[in-house]
């Protein structure tokens, strides 16, 4: 199983768009994404985001939010975990080079237009429409999108209990909040 980042920084209306287009053999090849990569050992996803981010634009990044948990199934890549985030506060040049491909700011509402995966206009709206976090799962069939499950919610909150366990309660775990 992979583990992965992608972010899309936000100025003026406009997210930094990656078309990748460097590398043979590239399953992103002539399509526009956001920056992000795959985790190195020992990394957390913010770890990674700052990491990818940095190498990828040049960039670095002051204020970023986590959206969500895209999980990919393909019959031709191993399954992915990718922790979706945005941006909106950064520091630095963007770079004049990038090994992955061309970056480039996009009108966000020119971005559909682009040449993008099918699944990524599905979580693509979501942000769009500031959708609380979410986890998505895409299946492709090679460049196909063959099926999508998108779960809204939250994060569970928990809290201590100052009493005994009740029945059903296993010792160790906690139960959500009430909400």
């Amino acid at each position: 199983m992979l583990n992965s980042t992608l972010c899309y920084i936000e100025k003026d209306g406009s997210y930094l768009m990656l078309l990748r287009n460097r590398k043979k053999h590239d399953i992103n090849g002539g399509k526009w994404i956001g920056v992000g990569g795959k985790f190195e050992e020992g990394e957390s996803p913010v770890d990674c985001l700052v990491r990818e981010v940095k190498e990828e634009t040049g960039l670095t990044l002051t204020r970023w939010r986590m959206r969500g948990i895209v999980t990919f199934v393909s019959n031709v890549a191993e399954t992915e975990y990718m922790h979706l985030f945005t941006a909106d506060g950064f520091e630095g040049e963007l770079a004049d080079d990038c090994d992955e491909g061309e970056l480039c700011w996009i009108p966000k509402d020119q971005i559909l237009s682009l040449t993008l995966w099918e699944g990524d206009r599905v979580f693509l709206e979501l942000l769009y429409r500031d959708a609380p976090f979410f986890l998505l799962k895409l299946t492709y069939s090679g460049d196909r999108l063959i099926s999508q499950k998108l779960e809204h919610g939250s994060v569970p909150v928990f809290k201590k209990r100052g009493r005994k366990l009740e029945h059903g309660d296993r010792p160790g775990v906690e139960k959500p909040a009430e909400m």
